[in-house]
């Protein structure tokens, strides 16, 4: 450090030279992603002490600053973080909104052709066109939702790839970050000064990386970060980066879970703590509408082949042939085939465990038409060894009981339905099992390649037949009759003719059971027992096993008989223009067949399109609000650190004055020096 004049000049000028290359440095870098302004921070070098008193010695920089502040930077961060998710969110989810509600490719004007040739196929049962435009009708609609369910399950494989590209790109990122920590902590310990480049350097991957993953950043003494993800896992720690991976899921290995690589092995990630950035985006979009979708759009399928499929077996098809044929060789009411609910048993299921299977239940009637109890959530099944749980994953609701067998668990599920019951030997400790009732439903629909071969098949017909006596002299008249599940056992014994006597209905087959009007059956011990006579009251005759409601063969007699009369219940022979239950089917468009018999198809699909939008609206409603809230964060950042052209001008001209004020001051005194030198000569 110089005295006087000239030292004190140098000084200055040495300064201002630093100030004049920190403006030039921003200047330069006023385009650059990422950089923080810097200034030079200058202070009085120790004054002199004279007789006179203390005498400056001049000036120097005493560092070289950025403009930073931490809690702006991690509030961008932070929005970028959220903003990033909800774009990742909205980029997949709005592929399933184009795909379910494009009306080209969606599912409603396939069940509305299917239900208008079924409506055919009703009004004329004769016509092999009509059955054949019905069949090719069922595999169109069967093809769109193969269609619709391929494309949902391609969207899990774009997920895993996805999921296995960010986990790649947090890891280089992270790699970085720590190769970074170390050159910054030897930079700043060898100088004593902020590595201001390096550290925007970081600070810029850091960012990135938020952009990937939410993360929570520490500073050590040293001066170096610590990064933490989820629920405070360590991702980077000093000089040292902690691997993430991603394996298959053990409860489903389709799906890919992300981990930490430790020591200790791969310490698995809950997917609910992974928020933020595209990976927060990706999972949340998976666990929410991805499987949502998936699952309803396979309810959808399922019920309508389940509901379909239990009508027609009521039916009889062109060839005369019924439940009640004998045998029925060719018999073919199924239309429609799914493939079973989907039971996965996980990979870390200690030895012995049993398969364990699942089966739909065979839809309920319900006024007549079926219905299904099917619902959208997966489901797991564990055992402790002393007792079983089923648990549905949606809302967390469980069954439970006692035991190793899922019997206890079935035996729930028939008072409280969920459209499915489980079959397995005794469950071990520690076993665990993901149920997927409907996920693969849509996917692998088909129709029955018998009836695809032969659209005689076609059950359009009722079974049975009424007529009334010739000889009877009252008005009354007999319904057509329909069948339940129960009519093959209930019409054992054909045909059946009952009398009318005394207000009565008699000559019931011995053993069966007759209901009306839906009330507690009537147990008939004799030919000669009866049932009080109502003019238009259903009549409902079941077998010996009564269920509940009754579901045996069903029919009316309307009028006022007279004693003698009778009614007979036949096989129905050569009906081939009667289209009975082809009408029943076409009933099914318009009848609550799903969520427990509160929906049609068309309203479950409805539904599952109005959900989609509303969910991706709510996404790209939240999207742009947090890209403005990232604006705004960004702006309050560069009011700090972002470099301002004026000010930098401004800057220049005034250290440059600052430089000429030194270097005349430097002239003068070197013109002192130069006098008092002269004096000497």
């Amino acid at each position: 450090m110089g005295t006087g004049i000239i030292g004190t000049s140098v000084s200055g000028l040495q300064a201002a030279q630093l100030g004049l290359q920190t403006s030039g440095h921003n200047i330069a870098n006023v385009n650059t992603v990422g950089f923080t302004r810097q200034r030079s921070v200058q202070a009085t070098n120790p004054p002199l002490l004279t007789g006179a008193g203390f005498v400056g010695q001049g000036t120097h920089v005493a560092t070289i600053q950025r403009m930073y502040s931490r809690f702006l930077t991690d509030q961008v961060d932070r929005t970028q973080s959220t903003a990033s998710e909800l774009d990742s969110y909205y980029a997949q989810i709005n592929q399933i909104n184009n795909m379910l509600a494009d009306p080209s490719t969606g599912l409603s004007p396939a069940l509305q052709d299917f239900f208008a040739k079924v409506q055919d196929v009703a009004t004329d049962p004769s016509q092999l066109s009509s059955r054949q435009a019905m069949i090719s009708s069922a595999q169109s609609l069967s093809a769109r939702y193969r269609s619709l369910g391929d494309q949902l399950a391609e969207m899990y494989g774009g997920v895993n790839a996805e999921i296995k590209a960010t986990v790649s790109g947090i890891n280089a990122y992270a790699e970085q970050i720590a190769s970074l920590n170390q050159q910054i902590g030897v930079a700043e310990a060898s100088t004593g000064q902020p590595a201001n480049d390096l550290l925007d350097t970081r600070d810029q991957l850091v960012a990135a990386l938020n952009t990937l993953t939410k993360t929570r950043t520490t500073t050590n003494s040293d001066g170096s970060y610590n990064l933490f993800i989820g629920s405070g896992q360590q991702l980077v720690v000093g000089p040292q980066a902690i691997e993430l991976t991603t394996t298959p899921s053990s409860a489903d290995p389709s799906r890919l879970t992300v981990g930490l690589r430790t020591a200790a092995g791969v310490q698995a990630m809950p997917e609910a703590l992974l928020t933020g950035g595209s990976l927060g985006g990706l999972l949340q979009f998976r666990s929410e509408s991805l499987d949502q979708a998936s699952n309803d759009l396979g309810r959808n399928a399922a019920s309508l082949a389940l509901t379909y499929n239990a009508q027609s077996a009521l039916g009889q098809d062109l060839l005369g042939q019924s439940l009640l044929s004998s045998p029925p060789t060719s018999f073919a009411p199924e239309l429609f085939s799914v493939p079973a609910p989907a039971v996965i048993a996980n990979t870390n299921n200690p030895p012995g465990s049993p398969v364990v299977s699942a089966a739909f239940v065979e839809p309920p009637p319900f006024n007549g038409n079926y219905y299904t109890d099917l619902g959208s959530s997966d489901y797991q099944l564990v055992s402790d060894g002393s007792s079983v749980t089923l648990k549905r994953l949606s809302d967390g609701k469980q069954w439970a009981g006692p035991g190793v067998d899922v019997a206890v668990i079935n035996a729930q599920l028939a008072n409280d339905p969920q459209g499915f019951a489980l079959a397995a030997g005794p469950l071990v400790a520690g076993s665990s099992y993901r149920i997927q009732p409907t996920r693969n439903a849509a996917s692998n629909i088909s129709v029955n390649s018998t009836v695809l071969a032969d659209p005689r098949l076609i059950t359009a017909a009722g079974p049975i037949a009424t007529s009334v006596g010739s000889a009877n002299s009252g008005a009354a008249k007999v319904s057509a009759g329909s069948a339940g599940p129960g009519y093959p056992a209930a019409l054992a014994t054909m045909p059946i003719s009952l009398v009318y006597q005394a207000g009565e209905l008699r000559n019931f087959p011995v053993g069966s059971q007759v209901s009306i009007d839906g009330g507690v059956p009537v147990l008939i011990g004799a030919p000669s027992d009866g049932v009080a006579y109502k003019s238009g009251a259903t009549v409902t005759l079941v077998g010996s096993v009564v269920s509940s409601p009754p579901t045996g063969f069903s029919f009316a007699i309307t009028g006022l008989p007279n004693n003698g009369d009778t009614f007979s219940i036949l096989p129905n022979v050569g009906a081939t223009g009667d289209g009975r239950n082809a009408l029943a089917l076409a009933q099914l468009q318009t009848q609550a067949t799903m969520s427990g018999k509160a929906e049609t198809f068309q309203q479950a699909y409805a539904q599952l399109v109005s959900t989609t939008g509303s969910r991706t609206h709510q996404v790209q409603v939240s999207a742009d609000a947090q890209t403005a809230l990232l604006e705004q964060a960004r702006a309050s950042r560069d009011s700090l650190s972002g470099v301002n052209l004026d000010e930098e001008a401004a800057n220049l001209i005034r250290y440059q004055q600052a430089y000429q004020a030194s270097a005349k001051a430097l002239e003068i005194g070197t013109s002192l020096f130069d006098t008092i030198l002269a004096l000497g000569r």
